[in-house]
């Protein structure tokens, strides 16, 4: 590190030091790895019988993504777990002496403000994957943590299962797989709400890598797309892919059919589809959200899909996740809602498990990382958390 740089990082940090009086430290921890052993926590999703089926399914506790034998032959501890919630989880064991801990979106340890107090040694947060709403991001920039995630790794993997759901809600497909399955056959029981997908408005809610690369694969279908998202994309892209800007998103709500959730859940986007703004919606809309589940009112979706205003919803995200057994989406009609898959295809598990061991490699030889992968720098949230 040059003496300008460093200069510069301790200005940075006695800046911080004055300016918030909340924090019990938040001087930058140095994420130039010291030489020597470093504690790897890794919180992943158990697959069991799964884990050998598929030697790219890298994403689990068992194969815990491929990157064991690496660290472990250069003298590191990794430990993985799936174990992550309550006082006396493992995860928890491992946090006071942890250097870098790995999660993913799909079963997210959930890094809070209490936890981070006691990490002592932490110096890295990575998500394997996109999405590091499962962290307290404030608290790990007052606490000069650094937190990056996988940029791109998984996005055309979201976008792809986005465009499946709308179709699935759009052609009313799942009544007639329950029936095939129950051994029913009634036509009209799907038939009266299946609809073609030209023709309709689809707005998409936040319009980052995945909303541009959903509207994209929407073009070739005739739809009317919007899309409200804090920047404008360049006029020619917005040219290419056929889409209007709606700067005011509670303009463009009640004029869409489908509505696509892609915004980031940050303290301005949590709850943000409430009772007040559902009612708003277009009797009968179809909602899709990939995106994060606490976005949604959880309540506020299930009456809506109860009482017929809200006419399908379908996602793969929850909160918290795992869902309980007793979450109304589980019960409520018209649903297409799985558990956190559309961003853990094999495809996509290679993606980030690649992306995680170059960030690795990158942080014991004391380099930075690609600067569109870090989410908190030098007490500095990206600007799409701020």
């Amino acid at each position: 590190m040059s003496m300008s740089l460093a200069i510069k990082r301790a200005a940075a940090a006695a800046t911080r030091a004055i300016s918030s009086a909340n924090s019990s430290s938040i001087l930058t921890r140095d994420l130039h790895a010291s030489s020597g052993k470093k504690k790897i926590v890794g919180v992943f999703y158990k697959a069991h019988e799964y884990a050998k089926m598929n030697p790219n399914f890298l994403g689990c506790v068992e194969n815990a993504l491929g990157i064991r034998d690496w660290l472990e032959s250069q003298g590191h501890e990794y430990i993985v777990t799936d174990n992550k919630e309550g006082p006396d989880c493992e995860l928890e064991k491992h946090i006071p002496d942890a250097h870098v801990i790995i999660t993913t979106p799909f079963h997210p340890g959930y890094i809070n403000a209490e936890r981070i107090k006691k990490a002592k040694n932490l110096q890295l947060l990575l998500t394997a994957g996109i999405g590091s709403d499962h962290v307290d991001l404030q608290a790990a920039a007052d606490a000069g943590l650094t937190v990056a995630e996988v940029t791109g790794s998984n996005v055309v993997s979201v976008a792809e299962d986005e465009l499946m759901r709308i179709l699935i809600l759009v052609r009313n497909f799942l009544p007639g797989y329950h029936q095939v399955i129950t051994g029913d056959w009634n036509v009209a029981g799907i038939a009266y709400r299946a609809y073609d997908l030209e023709g309709k408005t689809v707005g998409t809610v936040g319009c980052g890598r995945i909303g541009r690369l959903l509207l994209q694969r929407l073009k070739p279908f005739g739809c009317n797309l919007l899309y409200h998202d804090r920047i404008k994309m360049d006029s020619e892209l917005e040219s290419q892919i056929g889409a209007s800007y709606e700067e005011n998103l509670d303009i463009m709500l009640p004029k869409c059919d489908v509505v696509v959730i892609n915004t980031p859940l940050t303290e301005k986007t949590r709850g943000l589809f409430d009772k007040e703004r559902i009612a708003k919606l277009k009797k009968g809309v179809l909602i899709v959200n990939n995106a994060r589940g606490a976005i949604m009112d959880t309540q506020a979706v299930a009456d809506g899909c109860a009482s017929g205003h809200i006419g399908g919803y379908s996602g793969d995200v929850w909160y918290p996740q795992p869902a309980p057994k007793d979450h109304p989406w589980r019960y409520m009609p018209n649903q297409a809602m799985t558990p956190h898959i559309s961003g853990t295809t094999i495809d996509a598990q290679l993606r980030y498990a690649a992306g995680v061991k170059e960030m690795l490699e990158n942080y014991f030889k004391g380099e930075d990382f690609p600067a569109q992968h870090y989410i908190v720098k030098e007490g500095e949230l990206a600007s799409q958390y701020r």
